[in-house]
């Protein structure tokens, strides 16, 4: 049965569809798993805290924040370079395949690549260094000022 090569091209994208929804499943489990032991542990400290008799601050903003990353513009750069390169070993690996017509394909993650690079040059660069000139004053006012 597993020996018949007519069987195997309809399971690739089988297992291709049932294993990216898993991981992707699977992904956001953990997440869920992530933070209903955080809320379990800050609330057992807490009820722990009332039972002895010890005020109980405020729960934080940042606790209820989703854990997401600032946006920074140099990520830009990295998103740029990893759609090129991409595209650049999808048309050099059809080509080593003999498949010219399938390489223009790699074109496309190649163009998103270069938007990305082309944003970054024009746009991108300014906004990184005016962000981190101002994460540098900052930083420097901090250490002047004298701590309370």
């Amino acid at each position: 049965m597993f020996a018949s090569f007519e069987f195997w091209p309809f399971m690739i994208p089988l297992f291709g569809i049932v294993f990216g929804c898993a991981i992707a499943m699977l992904g956001i489990y953990t997440n869920y798993r992530k933070r209903r032991d955080i809320y379990t542990l800050y609330h057992q400290e807490r009820m722990a805290a009332i039972d002895k008799g010890v005020d109980v601050p405020p729960l934080p903003e940042a606790f209820f924040a989703e854990d997401v990353k600032p946006y920074t513009p140099r990520r830009n750069l990295l998103k740029g370079l990893i759609w090129l390169f991409v595209g650049l070993g999808a048309i050099i690996a059809f080509h080593g395949l003999d498949e010219p017509e399938i390489a223009w394909f790699g074109l496309i993650p190649a163009g998103i690549g270069l938007a990305y690079l082309i944003y970054y040059v024009a746009v991108g660069r300014r906004e990184a260094e005016t962000l981190e000139a101002l994460e540098r004053s900052k930083l420097s006012e901090t250490k002047r000022s004298p701590a309370g």
